[in-house]
């Protein structure tokens, strides 16, 4: 058993598609219409054919109290790995993006959280 597609709510597919892809840097896997919105995937380019992220639209009614619960409280709903976290914070910070976490170190990891304009916040890792 492996992790295939994992899904991430976002508020506007056409935003995030953008987002995730010009600014973070995926590439759009998949692509297929699904009645009023998109069966929408971007991939990692370092793993193309590896785990799937699905930019889900967030019309459930329960999704909007789970992310705003979560962005009050400055959790993020999910993690990706980078290779340098200060690197890619200077990287993405250049770019426009609004980091709520600076980097920092949490004993062997060093994350920094920043906002994906959708409606999440998004923590970046480095092990090490």
């Amino acid at each position: 058993m492996r992790i295939n597609v994992m899904s991430i709510f976002v508020d506007d597919q056409d935003k995030a598609l953008a987002f995730y892809t010009d600014v973070l840097g995926f590439v759009k896997k998949t692509e297929i219409p699904a009645g009023e919105y998109r069966w929408l995937t971007v991939a990692s380019p370092e793993q193309p054919d590896g785990t799937e992220l699905s930019l889900e639209p967030d019309e459930h009614p329960a999704v909007g109290p789970f992310k705003s619960a979560l962005i009050e409280d400055g959790i993020p709903f999910t993690s990706f790995a980078v290779d340098d976290v200060t690197a890619e914070h200077a990287r993405l910070t250049a770019l426009g993006v609004v980091f709520t976490q600076p980097p920092t170190q949490m004993g062997p990891v060093t994350t920094a959280v920043l906002d994906d304009t959708c409606g999440n916040l998004i923590q970046i890792a480095t092990m090490g």
